[in-house]
């Protein structure tokens, strides 16, 4: 394939051999999605077993029946990434998808100091990428930059909270970043998500903007954490900072959140204690020649990742059929591109790589959210489809 801008299957996959992946293909034969396992390099069909996603999450012990279920071969791995790119693709063959279906879209917000911080200078700038960096000086000044040892909702957050107020710099992302309650928000509609290879999209009237490189967690509708992904939340900061309340405008537009390439079960070592160790590593190559890159290391998040799942799901909100949860990300696009003090922002045609060891590399080419290819696949045309596939799941939808 010419144009390989993804960096290749070898890229994608984890480092180790061990992981279990499991994710969602697009079968041009069966006409619709199906949910598949990667084994030795091969793409293998499961949706005879698990007609969606979420059907396999939803099992006592997923990996364990993803380990287990047989179906027919899609394909080499290598040749549906190659496929997924949406300028070489054969639509007569298969391609990958995001892997994940009916779970809803959740997003924690402000959960690393750095990006606490850089929300409110984007409050306090009002969406003025111009302003950024006076206010990063002053606000830096007065509260200094080292938050990483402040556990939210404990005394010495109090403490700081009510020195904040007397200063005048009290803020609702500070208020999240270090007050009891976490900020937890829908990011996307019900299989609005895209997958790798893609492209993702950002608002054609947004001028300040950036990629958020970030793990998710896959969580039944009990509340256990099953797997996980990466994700990368999209932001349009000139859109936020204008107001807290278009976190929507922000958040949820055209490809403005993709997932993937595959959900890692749980197993063989892998569990949420290696989600508390991974280091994420975000790389953007622009079509101008700029080039940035950063990391995010797990371990220095002010919320655990327990507690923040703990926070979405409970006696207070159900999700019946699971949900996902990006956590978050230190990522701070600080970095200047077009003018000094101005810092980073999108160019049409990034290419946006973010990469883990242990689960792979989800890599996206940026686009204006009204030139991405429309999303018009939804609930109703999955069950259309596997209800004309005979796939239909017990209990599912009429």
């Amino acid at each position: 394939m010419t144009n390989d801008w993804t960096g290749g299957f070898d890229a994608a996959l984890p480092h180790d051999g061990a992981a279990l992946l499991v994710g969602r293909a697009w079968d041009p034969v069966a006409g619709g999605p199906s949910v598949v396992a990667v084994r030795g390099g091969r793409i293998v069909d499961l949706s005879a077993t698990f007609p969606t996603m979420r059907d396999l999450t939803e099992l006592a012990d997923p990996a364990a029946a993803a380990a287990a279920a047989e179906g027919p071969e899609l394909g080499s791995a290598a040749d549906l990434l190659a496929n997924t790119q949406p300028e070489a693709r054969d639509e007569s063959r298969p391609w990958l998808l995001s892997p994940i279906d009916l779970h809803v879209v959740k997003a924690a917000g402000v959960t690393f100091p750095v990006s606490m911080i850089e929300r409110v200078i984007e409050e306090r700038a009002r969406g003025e990428a111009d302003a950024a960096a006076s206010v990063r000086a002053s606000i830096l000044d007065t509260i200094g930059g080292d938050l990483s040892a402040l556990v939210p909702g404990s005394p010495e957050a109090q403490r700081l909270k009510e020195y904040l107020v007397g200063e005048g710099l009290w803020s609702q992302y500070l208020e999240v970043g270090i007050g009891p309650d976490a900020e937890v928000f829908t990011k996307a509609p019900v299989l609005s998500t895209v997958g790798t290879a893609v492209e993702v999209g950002i608002r054609s009237d947004s001028e300040w903007n950036n990629p958020e490189p970030e793990v998710v967690l896959v969580v039944a509708s009990s509340g256990a954490i099953v797997g996980a992904t990466l994700g990368n939340d999209v932001n349009l900061r000139d859109i936020e900072g204008r107001s807290a309340l278009l976190l929507g405008h922000a958040k949820d537009n055209n490809a403005s959140a993709s997932v993937g390439p595959f959900v890692r079960l749980f197993a063989d070592g892998f569990d949420l204690d290696a989600v508390r160790e991974a280091t994420v590593t975000l790389s953007v190559r622009g079509e101008d020649g700029f080039t940035m890159s950063a990391e995010s290391h797990m371990r220095q998040i002010s919320r655990d990742p327990a507690d923040l799942v703990a926070q979405t799901v409970g006696a207070h909100h159900r999700y019946p059929d699971g949900f996902v949860l990006y956590l978050g990300t230190m990522f701070a696009p600080i970095d200047d591109r077009d003018e000094p003090g101005r810092g980073f922002t999108h160019h049409v045609g990034d290419i946006v790589t973010i990469s883990s060891p242990a689960l792979g590399a989800l890599t996206n080419r940026v686009a204006l959210s009204e030139q991405t290819p429309p999303w018009d696949f939804g609930i109703a045309a999955l069950y259309a489809s596997l209800a004309e596939r005979g796939l239909i799941p017990t209990g599912a939808p009429s």
